[in-house]
């Protein structure tokens, strides 16, 4: 599963809920646009359900997109992202909470369903082509679950973006993931939203404060397991109402739509003293660089991390000072290589995201800030080449004017109250 021009593949109750959304009208550090209000303290709380889940109002810190102006040169998006994000012990999910806010960052998790399904209650979890209680990634506990949840809520709250990244995880022959049907992957979807919406119940934490959003609404997209069965998938999403897929790979140039979907593919970048691009996730460094070892040579494992490092950084500059494509990262909360991969992302998000004109997103920002443009403004945008700035500079390149967005609509004026 090494990622080349080719090929790439992926591991790829009231007064509680008050308490636990005290941080809603905390100031907005994003650089993304006008921000749109938070809701006031003591907003009313809507449980859904059992009330693992609840209405709040609009997310907070999560702005406006704003729709280019002519001869504007756009900003350098920048996402980081997490597959089957979950807390345990190494602490991971709530140290890149803390990274992202000390530079202006929102990022988006992924979040695996069965990361909220206790292992007693393991035969609730029906996968499409797999016996009851199945999964090549395990299930819970109690801890892990109430941890997890603590993170999910709180990035929420932070203006970050809880998308899915399924159940089983299961990747390869033999029922998975990339022999589904589109009905499979609806059955998979509609399991993966119903542990969210249901872990009270299923852990008997009845007293615990709830996740703060619909999960029906807020879920509008995911990255495939191992990058498979992105088709049918995508089949599938559409008729859900997702708005996005980042289960492909791609080279460093900006979106366009596929079966309805923003393709957000992860991309190649350059990988400094080696032949073929990389991939931007951990996973594919660590294959490249210890194979299968998921603890390879200590001695290497501080050049890996600075090689990851260096990549995901060119790759940045290519596009900051090229075409100014939007970078998408991918990772796991793992500690790979005795954490060179984390300490790699982690210095990432320090040294790019507080850059002049760049914006380090979520991938529903983006979406939105896509949504808000002309759509003859990003058909222009498509046609420069990987690391490619406008030959005649941007102000030219940019210089006719886009239609305005109708009122209502994601790049309108914003209404005045």
């Amino acid at each position: 599963m090494v990622a080349t021009k080719k090929l790439a593949a992926s591991f790829t109750a009231v007064a509680a809920c008050a308490a636990a959304l005290s941080g809603c009208a905390a100031g907005d550090h994003r650089a993304t646009g006008p921000r749109q209000g938070a809701p006031a303290p003591g907003s009313v709380v809507r449980l859904i359900g059992d009330g693992s889940t609840a209405f709040t109002g609009k997310q907070p810190h999560l702005p406006r997109p704003e729709r280019l102006k002519a001869g504007q040169k756009p900003p350098q998006f920048v996402v980081f992202s997490w597959d089957g994000a979950g807390e345990d012990g190494k602490k991971l999910f709530s140290h890149f909470r803390k990274v992202a806010k000390q530079n202006n960052a929102t990022m988006t998790y992924f979040l695996s369903g069965l990361y909220l399904l206790p292992e007693e209650k393991r035969d609730l979890y029906r996968p499409p082509q797999h016996s009851p209680g199945s999964s090549d990634i395990g299930f819970n506990d109690e801890q892990g679950i109430k941890d997890t949840v603590d993170q999910v809520r709180g990035a929420w709250l932070d203006g970050n973006e809880i998308g899915t990244h399924f159940n089983g995880h299961f990747c390869g022959k033999g029922g998975g993931v990339g022999e589904w049907s589109v009905a499979d992957w609806k059955s998979e979807i509609g399991q993966a939203k119903s542990f969210v919406k249901s872990w009270k119940t299923n852990t008997g934490m009845k007293n615990a404060a709830p996740l703060p959003f619909d999960y029906d609404k807020e879920l509008i997209g995911a990255r495939t397991p191992c990058l498979e069965g992105q088709k049918n998938f995508r089949r599938a999403a559409r008729d859900l109402g997702f708005r996005y897929d980042t289960s492909g790979v791609n080279d460093q140039i900006w979106p366009n739509k596929n079966d309805g979907l923003w393709d957000l593919s992860m991309q190649l970048v350059p990988f400094p003293g080696h032949q073929d691009e990389q991939l931007t996730m951990d996973y594919n460094f660590m294959i490249n660089q210890s194979g299968t070892a998921t603890q390879g040579d200590p001695g290497k494992q501080k050049f890996w991390g600075d090689e990851m490092r260096n990549s995901l950084l060119q790759g940045f500059d290519r596009a900051y000072k090229g075409n100014r494509a939007p970078l998408v990262i991918g990772n796991h909360f793992e500690s790979w290589n005795g954490g060179a991969y984390m300490r790699a992302v982690d210095e990432t998000v320090h040294a790019v995201c507080t850059k002049p004109e760049v914006r380090c997103v979520s991938f529903r920002q983006l979406a939105d800030w896509l949504d808000a443009q002309d759509p003859r403004t990003l058909k222009r945008l498509t046609t420069l080449g990987v690391g490619k700035a406008p030959a005649q500079g941007w102000a030219s390149f940019m210089s006719t004017s886009p239609a305005p967005a109708p009122k209502g609509v994601p790049g309108a004026p914003a209404v005045k109250q």
